[in-house]
């Protein structure tokens, strides 16, 4: 091939590309926003949501009668050496139908004593109801979370209390106590518990904007009937297939770089607004609120993001050429977001799963495990060049395909 015919035909369709404002926004805005947004910004809400329940005071209706010291210690607020409330209490509030007044929101949570509970350990057991919407996170982290921690607490108190009478103290409940060390990586715990969103908005994106250039340039062509003139042209079939690809993949390139840097953006960003938020720091960085990257790291998903482009590119290439219309090359490599997505959202299971060497080496999902492998700290050079491998391996049988349909006029003339 003649570099020089190739570059022409990849600059052809490049400028036909630039000239629309909303692919440039795709292109490079969206991914640019969106994911410190994911990364880091769902994070720091989801802590400062869940951490602001403990500050909030919620409605708990009762039914009959709770022992005092239990009643006291509901609605006890836990306050800071400088007085600033730890944890509200809750505000008990009577009802007479707990179910009704949950489903109503009258209340967030409804106790009910079906016999009276006992004030001192040894006196027999009793139930303590509790209605809520368990399913509900504001619940769930409110006030059935703070029902639970304060009737444990209660139980362990009134078995103190029956302990300090026997001469025995607080540690007879407790012979053996249970001290959890994080033994992950640092950058596997800075990564939590949403990083398998950083795979599945990368390869998006990068699918978003590898298509503006690819249907336009083949099927758009074939639709506007410029195609045939591009063909007449003393440029060599495989040379308008290598610019068209060329020319896709650098869309798509842009993009993925983008990408990268919204990440490293908001690897960069979150320490100084963890600082400045109120958010619980130790529940933020749960959920990822503190994602960072080495070099090796960042060249690796780098080479892996190049290599995915390259894949998803040819695809498309593939795919819209055998298409009529722009339309209908649409229709063909809409279910591709799919062929993303899926995979994807199942690496949030990856903890289940035996991830043998081999995955690395299926086209695209590999590259997927290898991203996320980069966000966790956990990425070998051996799977990284076997992710890489298998994109470039898929990415030239797909190309030969391609470039088969460029030689088949009934392809061409297809309309």
């Amino acid at each position: 091939m003649r570099p020089d015919y190739l570059w022409r035909v990849a600059a052809r369709d490049l400028l036909s590309t630039l000239r629309d404002r909303r692919t440039l926004a795709s292109t490079i805005l969206i991914p640019l926003l969106l994911i410190p947004l994911f990364t880091l910004g769902l994070p720091l809400l989801l802590g400062k949501f869940i951490g602001g329940q403990a500050q909030e005071r919620q409605r708990v209706g009762v039914v009959g009668t709770l022992p005092a010291p239990l009643r006291a210690a509901l609605t006890r607020d836990e306050k800071a050496p400088d007085g600033t409330v730890i944890r509200a209490g809750v505000q008990l509030v009577p009802v007479s139908d707990p179910r009704a007044a949950v489903a109503s929101g009258e209340v967030e949570a409804a106790l009910r004593a079906p016999l009276p509970l006992p004030t001192r350990a040894g006196d027999g057991t009793g139930t303590l109801e509790v209605y809520a919407k368990l399913g509900n996170l504001r619940t769930q982290t409110g006030a059935f979370a703070k029902v639970q921690t304060t009737v444990e607490a209660y139980n362990r108190e009134l078995a103190v209390q029956r302990l300090s009478g026997l001469g025995l103290g607080a540690q007879t409940l407790t012979p053996v106590t249970l001290s959890p060390i994080d033994a992950s990586p640092e950058q596997e715990r800075r990564s939590g518990q949403l990083a398998f969103l950083i795979p599945l908005l990368m390869l998006n994106f990068i699918l978003t904007g590898a298509m503006a250039t690819a249907l336009d340039a083949t099927a758009g062509e074939k639709e506007r009937g410029t195609l045939e003139s591009l063909l007449v042209s003393p440029v060599r079939r495989s040379e308008v297939v290598a610019g068209k690809l060329l020319a896709t993949t650098v869309t798509a390139l842009t993009t993925a770089l983008f990408s990268v840097a919204g990440f490293l953006l908001a690897g960069a960003l979150s320490q100084a607004l963890l600082r400045q938020s109120n958010a619980n720091p130790e529940l933020t960085q749960a959920f990822g609120g503190q994602l960072t990257l080495t070099l090796a790291g960042a060249l690796a998903l780098l080479g892996t993001v190049v290599s995915a482009a390259l894949l998803i590119s040819a695809v498309l290439i593939a795919l819209s050429i055998y298409a009529r219309s722009y339309k209908e090359a649409q229709t063909y490599v809409t279910p591709l977001s799919l062929a993303i997505v899926f995979p994807a959202v199942l690496l949030q299971f990856s903890d289940f799963l035996t991830l043998g060497s081999g995955l690395y080496a299926l086209p695209l999902f590999g590259s997927m495990m290898a991203i996320l492998d980069v966000v966790r700290g956990n990425l070998t050079a051996g799977h990284a060049l076997s992710a890489i491998g298998a994109n470039l391996l898929g990415a030239l049988l797909l190309g030969l395909l391609a470039l088969r349909s460029f030689h088949r006029e009934e392809v061409i003339f297809r309309n």
